[in-house]
């Protein structure tokens, strides 16, 4: 019951249904202390019960609270936490499937059930490593909310639109380009057009390589999947870790449909959301070109500083259209 609510609340969130900011009840940690408790008492009452008629009703009341706990854990944590909210429902069904194999005695259930809850487990604990976070902290909620205006410094400078054609005389002149894409190369379906890009500047004599952040996209290992469908090989496409080195002597960033992973916020400003998350730092490449429908800001609800840059160029539209426009003209 817990996980197919949370996930009922975290397809809302990514899907735009439901506001990603967290919501933020007074007293929400007790509300979950005493639903957790609750069902503690009602689980005791089910197993003490005489007959099936008797246990229905304890049975039924939990399996309500459990519906109004997965949906108020999950609509607890910003829309910026979801990779690692989906990882932990899914690690949450396999305990659960794991618990009914112990019940109907079957082998099956108990291994297949262990070996998803374990895996779901260590995939959300790596992904809170490499956002600098701790579980409890993002389990409990309060990561990609808000801050206050007045303790953020405002944003100077000014956003510079570039066409197409601009784009592609950038590309001309590079040598080495880094790729970093987001959930819009998702949305826009761009993964095909992108790695026949990358085809194209490598036949050029261009370096070209893939920057992948753990939690882009909207589950653990989104990009990735993407990247292999469009048959990118493998050994271009790095870690943040292994790339982020790099980026200063890099000539051409493309940042493709990301935002919260490629915002310098994260390590300039202490009051920000994201403030000590590990981002791509692709501002300290000569150019980046950002490939955006509009100036919104990402799930973490954060102005991005990247856009406004000097030597940051934003490309609008959808990113399908504008690569394929930029590979065409190439």
């Amino acid at each position: 019951a817990v996980t197919f609510t949370g996930s009922v609340a975290a397809f809302g969130k990514l899907q735009g249904i439901l506001h990603s900011r967290p919501l933020m009840l007074p007293g929400r940690h007790l509300i979950n202390l005493a639903i957790g408790l609750g069902c503690i008492w009602l689980g005791v009452l089910f197993v003490g019960s005489d007959s099936a008629g008797s246990a229905l009703w304890p049975l039924l009341i939990m399996t309500g609270l459990a519906f109004i706990f997965g949906l108020h854990m999950v609509l607890a944590i910003g829309g910026a936490d979801m990779p690692v909210v989906i990882s932990m429902l899914n690690s949450y069904s396999g305990w659960a499937a794991a618990a009914t194999g112990f019940m109907l005695a079957n082998d099956l259930l108990i291994v297949t059930g262990a070996l998803v809850g374990s895996s779901g487990a260590i995939l959300s604990y790596i992904m809170c490593r490499a956002m600098n976070r701790r579980f409890l902290s993002v389990i409990l909620g309060g990561f990609g909310g808000e801050t206050s205006t007045s303790e953020s410094s405002a944003i100077e400078g000014e956003a510079v639109a570039v066409s197409v054609d601009e784009t592609v005389q950038l590309l001309s002149e590079a040598k080495s380009v880094v790729i970093v894409p987001g959930y819009g190369m998702a949305v826009a379906h761009a993964q095909h057009p992108v790695s026949e890009l990358v085809k194209v500047l490598k036949e050029r004599g261009v370096e070209t390589r893939f920057a992948i952040h753990p939690v882009a996209g909207r589950m653990p290992g989104h990009m990735n999947v993407l990247l292999a469908e469009a048959r990118v090989p493998y050994d271009v496409v790095l870690e943040m870790d292994e790339i982020n080195s790099d980026l200063p002597d890099t000539d051409i960033v493309l940042v493709i449909g990301a935002n919260d992973i490629v915002n310098p916020a994260a390590q300039d400003e202490p009051n920000s959301p994201i403030a000590g998350m590990p981002v791509l730092e692709v501002w300290k490449a000569e150019t980046t070109i950002i490939l955006k429908r509009s100036m919104a800001t990402g799930y973490a609800g954060v102005d991005n500083p990247l856009f406004y840059r000097e030597n940051s160029r934003m490309l609008f539209g959808d990113a399908k259209e504008s690569i394929s426009a930029v590979l065409a003209a190439l």
